[in-house]
């Protein structure tokens, strides 16, 4: 797995606030899924042809 691009506590206590618990493999789902709409993105912005990530390439 690449780098961790969340933070653990925040998410824990994101969650919390939801009023539920948070499943210890959670952080990793997240960070792949993140990891995933980053790739996708990239590969929009490069096929738009730009070095530019947006927001709407998400």
């Amino acid at each position: 797995m690449a780098d961790s691009l969340i933070v653990q506590s925040k998410v824990k206590e994101a969650v919390k606030g939801l009023e539920l618990r948070m499943d210890s493999s959670l952080p990793d789902a997240l960070n792949d899924k993140i990891n995933s709409m980053l790739k996708d993105a990239a590969e929009r912005a490069k096929n738009n042809n730009r070095g530019t990530l947006r927001p709407y390439d998400l």
